[in-house]
């Protein structure tokens, strides 16, 4: 049994919720994080020092980091699907993951949180005309890249699909204007009606 600490609403959370759905796993998430507290009680510092989520448990295996959880349970599980045989497209699937994370995300949580999580008297017009278009750019990298591949690594959808699903999930949420990256759309039109992206795609952004 896997137990999953975090709230649906944050995308690092989502990352691992759509992993464990579309290995087909059995687990329980416990609700963390935001609203719901529990990150800041001695219990859970003890499992992550950070008072972070997610955190998961899998048989006494404590581990967090999103990217990190993300990777175990496909190489766990999904050895030779979500978690490539091939060293080069293991590697591969890496790379997105941590674009995700370390420009795509980044590039878009500021505009997220002013038009979601911002009350609209308050809103930084100046921060999110600048995400908002640093967010384009990002796309518009990923959408030349997704012109020649059907997934982020090829012919075939792996972890590296996760994150990336998540986060282009939010964005295409968002009440923002949004250019047209063909690409982009049709490789989301694709996972985002795969079972393990159900939860994902039916959650409104709160």
């Amino acid at each position: 049994m896997v137990k999953i600490w975090g709230r649906l609403s944050s995308v690092n959370v989502q990352k691992v919720v759509w992993c464990a759905d579309e290995l087909g796993l059995d687990y329980e998430r416990i609700e963390a994080g935001g609203k719901f507290g529990v990150v800041d009680t001695p219990e859970y510092r003890a499992m992550n020092p950070n008072s972070k989520i997610p955190v998961i448990d899998h048989d006494g295996f404590v581990l967090w980091e999103s990217n990190a959880i993300v990777r175990y349970l496909s190489s766990r599980f999904g050895a030779g699907n979500l978690y490539p045989d091939s060293l080069t497209l293991r590697a591969d699937a890496d790379r997105w993951m941590d674009w995700q994370a370390t420009s795509f995300n980044p590039a878009m949580t500021p505009l997220f949180k002013q038009l979601i999580r911002t009350p609209a008297a308050e809103r930084d017009a100046a921060l999110m005309a600048s995400s908002h278009a640093e967010t384009q750019m990002k796309l518009a990298l990923l959408d030349a890249h997704l012109a020649d591949h059907e997934y982020v690594t090829g012919a075939t959808f792996t972890m590296g699909d996760i994150p990336l699903a998540c986060s282009v999930d939010r964005w295409m949420k968002l009440p923002c204007e949004k250019a047209a990256f063909k690409n982009v759309l049709r490789w989301y039109d694709t996972v985002r009606v795969r079972q393990g992206g159900r939860q994902v795609v039916a959650l409104a952004l709160s």
